[in-house]
């Protein structure tokens, strides 16, 4: 199911010119910010032609209070736990909606504890987020509360769940390079108990085979979650009687990686090497080209999940809603691939 991508605090950063802390504080209406007057207006504006934060009415059922658990597994093993927490804050303002975090790294205790306190309190109901995106089996406790998946889904389909479209992220990441012209192209895989790293794989074939592109399966290579994995697996390539002309990384570390073994072999990127990464991480546009990639829409998956969490409440539309929605992830085309 397609689900209309909206701008996000990054989108308006971008377009203002400014850091995306400053956007949050003129946005929010943070008291004492110091914010020049030509700043503020250039937020304000960025925001009014993007239409950021124009998001669909969603009521908030009568007789529950105006909070949202949004349960975590984890926050520190990767960058993603920021955008999630952010989208599903500003969809949840829009209602004048507060989002109560909670960190359970799965813990059974600490997740019982969290539902008992949303339960006790009279909550709207919780959203059960994973960092990495995978089917869960959800314990029977939270189902005393209205109940939304956030990049994780049961097979069973009991609730709704939103995730993000890696399968055609990867197709559409291998495509920017076959439009470039490129055909002996390199895929370094993530570890295969990783659902999206086998989705990314995925698109990648299907592009290739799509374009006519044989797939040299010794250009198929597993390359971990790493700077470090990158680079050792971006010189083998390179150091090849046949070297790739482009490598498609299953994510930014790894095409980091890439950069420094193009350096250490006097390759240029993208003179020598075309490379596209995965995830948008910060370091992306400060690469050196800065890197084209593909953006996970997690903003925009915890905004949906909080949409859905509200709109839970209205009982015409329930079958429709136990379903697995998946959000597009879009190509960033920055300065890292040149024609073959």
């Amino acid at each position: 199911m397609p689900v209309e991508k909206r701008a996000t605090m990054v989108d308006v950063a971008e377009l203002a010119g400014v850091s995306q802390a400053t956007v949050s504080l003129v946005l929010n209406g943070v008291p004492n910010a110091r914010v020049s007057k030509a700043t503020r207006r250039r937020v304000i504006e960025a925001a009014e032609t993007l239409s950021y934060r124009r998001g669909k009415a969603h009521p908030v059922p009568e007789g529950r209070k105006r909070v949202i658990g949004l349960m975590l597994d984890e926050v520190s093993t990767t960058p993603f736990a920021t955008p999630f927490i952010e989208g599903a804050r500003d969809e949840a303002a829009l209602q004048d909606v507060t989002v109560a975090t909670f960190c359970t790294r799965s813990d059974p205790a600490l997740e019982q504890a969290a539902i008992d306190l949303l339960v006790s309190q009279k909550t709207i109901g919780i959203i059960y987020a994973s960092l990495i995106t995978r089917q869960v089996t959800v314990p029977e406790a939270f189902s005393e509360l209205p109940l939304v998946l956030l990049n994780c889904y049961e097979r069973k389909l009991r609730y709704p769940s939103v995730v993000p479209g890696d399968l055609v992220g990867g197709y559409t990441a291998t495509r920017a390079l076959l439009r470039a012209g490129h055909r002996r192209i390199a895929h370094m895989t993530g570890e295969i108990i990783v659902e999206a790293a086998v989705d990314r794989e995925k698109g990648f074939r299907q592009a290739m085979a799509e374009w006519n592109a044989p797939v040299d399966e010794s250009l198929v290579i597993q390359a971990g979650w790493t700077i470090r994995g990158g680079r050792e697996t971006a010189l083998a390539l390179m150091s090849l009687p046949e070297p790739p002309t482009a490598i498609f990384c299953f994510n930014d570390r790894m095409a980091m990686g890439c950069y420094e073994a193009a350096r250490m072999l006097g390759l240029s990127v993208p003179g020598d090497i075309s490379i596209v990464g995965f995830d948008d991480e910060d370091l992306a546009v400060n690469m050196e080209p800065p890197l084209s990639t593909m953006v996970l829409p997690h903003d925009e998956m915890a905004r949906w999940a909080v949409a859905e969490l509200l709109d839970s409440y209205n009982d015409a539309d329930q079958d429709e809603r136990q379903q697995k929605v998946k959000i597009e992830c879009e190509l960033i085309e920055r300065n890292s691939i040149a024609p073959r």
